[in-house]
């Protein structure tokens, strides 16, 4: 029987489904690759992405700053033309830092997967500055006046200390600013910038700057009015806020002050909505401007928001504090102007712009103010030399906007030949809200008095102040200070100053008796008894008010104004020391012509004892020599240190012995110029002055216990014994008036403000003539003076 095998057949159903896997997979396939393909042709059309931008060559500039101004992204697609913008972006950051002659050369580095490096290569080039800065149009003010204007400065051979040489579009337009405001100020009302412009030489290596200006002529006013159009606000009633006067130049600033001024007082009065406009009637025939102040009744809006944006490190509260009004408050524009010149005057800050936008209902408006912070903290290292000093350096640290508060913080240590410490100073310039500055001040400071007085003395202490600014230009300041000073005779082999009351073994040569011989012990230098009487420890516990009034035109460089500054002190509240003083100080500055400024100054202060300090014994003495004033060249220059005033005359070493007066005054004229061929910015002016002072009246004591035993009578004088040590001294307290007369250098460099000055005495104390055909107790004469410091 045979059997056959029938082969077995695929289900339908599998077959189908093997089929449609197939197909499928097919598709697949196909969308695959045509998705492929697609994204190709689509990276062939919008180019390779950007896998990172990297900046290469970069040293003088950081990193950071590039990179903010840059367009191209990382994981951005690439761009050709945004590669060429960008050059030139980075092109513009290095103009911005004064190097013209940067180079960037851009290249792309390929990647696998269709990604690229975006590489700028950067060739800094040398510094390139303002090579000049031209005026044109301008023949009532001078060129460099100027010049001297602006805090831009053409590039000279100090270039490699300053960087206010570098081109900055933003600081040429606050140049343009300070300009117009300054012929504002001066009367001329129809100036005008008719343009500036900017053009790099690259063959002189810098950036010209060429500014055209139409000054038209000075104004005088020629009339004040007001007009006010609110019946229970009289012209009377706000004209002690009137700041212009008939006959004076033309000053911008002044009506500035005078329309704060009167609105501050319209508001005072319950009109929060009053508004004061200036106006001014120009004759040209006279040249006056009449001024009118129109007080009307504004529109009733309201300030619905008050925004501040912009400040990344500032806190929101130390800039809204700057505003006399806040959310609520009736809108004033000349309260809104008044607040941005706080903000900028601030430091804070390199730019703030306040703008306004429709509120929500028509009564109501949004202030936006739009800051930028910038770096308020700084490093110093100072060196310096005076004559009174010797060399001396500082290292300080300072932070005027402290953790975004707004608070000042310094701490300085100083070491020098004669003199060294450590200061400590903290300001809170809005104290608990209101606008008082409260700070603390810790100090502890030695100094070397040997080459003048023959002792060593060293305050510690702190002070505590608050400063109440009733007006711009008044301010007074409530201070209490709590100090010990220790008062050291050096007794050494090398400054062998105190050996006729501690004879040193083996030098000090001794009488018969066992005594020091006076001849040998006070010819090698001696202290004054006076001086022996005040050593150890004082402590003093001190308040006292300073009333300072300035009108100055500029802090630093003043060339018109008013400075004066009076303190009155009270010691004797605990501690050793019980004094009434009062000190004061006064300088009038006036432009005589361009440039060429006079300066009146006089000073003069008085010390009042008041009881016993327990610091001498006999004669009633109840000032400690400390407690004296002491003076010289900060008095009449062509003198020295402590070289003014009542002198030991006892003893042999006269020429060292100052033991100081307790009144002095004195005055000074001066005339500063700049040096002709110099440029401005230099720094360098000079100077012609005459100095008159004096300084008088020594309160404490003549007479003392040396060695535990009795005082000497007074009467019989301290010449009983030459042989023997006194215990009395005598004084030699003239009143005579000393004068002199000199010439000064004075240059504010970069590296801080030096100054020289020498000088020759007109009149001074010769002293009295002594058996031995010798003058002692006269004043000590220094002609030439020089003071200066260095920051680097």
């Amino acid at each position: 029987m045979m059997s056959t095998t029938t082969p077995r057949r695929k289900k339908p159903a599998a077959t189908a489904v093997i089929a449609l896997s197939a197909l499928m997979a097919g598709i697949t396939a196909a969308d695959t690759a045509f998705a492929q393909q697609a994204s190709r042709r689509a990276s062939a059309a919008q180019g390779p992405i950007i896998n990172r931008v990297v900046i290469e060559g970069n040293k003088r500039v950081e990193r950071a700053l590039i990179e903010g101004d840059l367009q191209l992204r990382a994981r951005a697609p690439y761009n050709q033309a945004a590669v060429d913008a960008d050059v030139q972006r980075i092109l513009e950051v290095y103009r911005r830092s004064g190097r013209g002659l940067a180079q960037v050369t851009p290249r792309v580095v390929d990647l696998p997967n269709g990604r690229v490096d975006v590489v700028y290569t950067i060739v800094e080039g040398d510094k390139t500055g303002v090579r000049e800065i031209r005026f044109v149009g301008n023949s009532q003010i001078s060129s460099s006046r100027l010049r001297g204007i602006m805090t831009t400065t053409e590039t000279n051979f100090l270039s490699f200390l300053k960087t206010s040489d570098v081109y900055d579009p933003d600081r040429i337009a606050n140049d343009l600013e300070l300009i117009r405001r300054y012929y504002l100020k001066n009367g001329y009302a129809d100036f005008r910038i008719v343009s500036s412009d900017v053009t790099f030489d690259p063959n002189g290596g810098g950036y010209i700057v060429t500014i055209a200006v139409e000054e038209g002529p000075q104004y005088r006013i020629g009339s004040v009015n007001v007009d006010s159009r609110i019946p229970e606000v009289t012209a009377e009633s706000v004209s002690g806020a009137i700041s212009t006067s008939a006959g004076a130049v033309y000053n911008a600033n002044l009506v500035e002050r005078t329309l704060q001024d009167i609105t501050t007082n319209v508001a005072r009065r319950g009109y929060a909505f009053a508004q004061v406009r200036p106006v001014g009637t120009r004759d040209p025939a006279t040249q006056t401007v009449s001024l009118a102040y129109i007080i009307e009744e504004g529109p009733r809006v309201y300030i619905e928001r008050l925004n501040v944006r912009g400040n990344s490190r500032t806190r929101d509260y130390v800039i809204r504090r700057e505003f006399d009004l806040g959310e609520g408050d009736a809108y004033n524009k000349v309260l809104i102007d008044r607040a941005e010149r706080r903000l900028n005057n601030l430091g804070y800050f390199k730019r703030v712009r306040i703008s306004n936008e429709p509120g929500s209902a028509p009564d109501r408006v949004v202030v936006n103010v739009d800051v930028e912070d910038q770096s308020t903290g700084a490093f110093s290292v100072s060196g310096g030399y005076s004559t009174a000093d010797g060399f001396i350096g500082e290292v300080a640290v300072s932070e005027s906007n402290f953790l975004g508060r707004g608070q000042f913080v310094r701490l300085a240590g100083q070491l020098g030949e004669r003199t060294n410490g450590v200061d400590f100073s903290f300001t809170e310039p809005y104290f608990l809200g209101y606008r008082m500055s409260a700070g603390i001040d810790l100090f502890s400071k030695f100094s070397d008095q040997t080459k003048y007085s023959r002792y060593e003395n060293r305050v510690t202490g702190g002070q505590l102040r608050l400063g109440l600014p009733f007006t711009e230009e008044f301010t007074l300041t409530l201070r209490y200070s709590l100090f010990q000073q220790d008062l050291k005779i050096p007794n050494t082999y090398k400054q062998p100053y105190n050996d006729c009351s501690a004879p040193l073994p083996g030098y000090t040569q001794l009488n018969a008796d066992g005594t020091p011989n006076r001849f040998f012990c006070e010819g090698n230098g001696e202290a004054s008894l006076a001086i022996k009487e005040s050593q150890g420890k004082t402590l003093t516990s001190l308040a006292g008010l300073t009333f300072n009034y300035n009108t100055l035109d500029n802090v630093k460089d003043p060339r018109n104004g008013f400075y004066a500054e009076v303190k009155t002190d009270f010691a004797g509240l605990g501690g050793d020391s019980r004094y009434f003083r009062a000190t004061g100080d006064a300088r009038y500055y006036y432009e005589l012509m361009e440039d060429i400024v006079g300066i009146a100054r006089v000073q003069g202060g008085h010390i009042i004892g008041l009881g016993n300090n327990n610091s001498g014994i006999g004669n009633g003495g109840d000032l400690r020599i400390v407690d004296h004033f002491f003076m010289g060249p900060s008095l009449v220059r062509g003198f020295a240190t402590n070289g003014i005033g009542p002198r030991d005359i006892s003893s042999l070493d006269t020429n060292a012995n100052a033991i100081g007066g307790t009144t002095y005054f004195g005055g000074t004229l001066e005339v500063q110029f700049p040096i002709f061929g110099l440029p401005r910015d230099l720094g360098l002016k000079g100077a012609v002055f005459a100095d008159a002072g004096t300084l008088f009246g020594y309160k404490g004591p003549t007479s003392f216990d040396v060695g535990g035993g009795s005082i000497l009578d007074p009467i019989n004088g301290c010449t009983q014994n030459p042989n023997v040590p006194q215990n009395c001294i005598s004084v030699l307290d003239s009143k005579k008036l000393r004068s002199s007369v000199g010439a000064s250098i004075l240059w504010s460099s970069p590296l801080g403000p030096i100054r020289f000055d020498y000088a020759f005495a007109l009149s001074k104390e010769e002293g009295i003539l002594a058996a031995n055909g010798a003058r002692i107790g006269g004043d000590r004469t220094q002609a030439f003076r020089f003071s200066g410091g260095t920051r680097f």
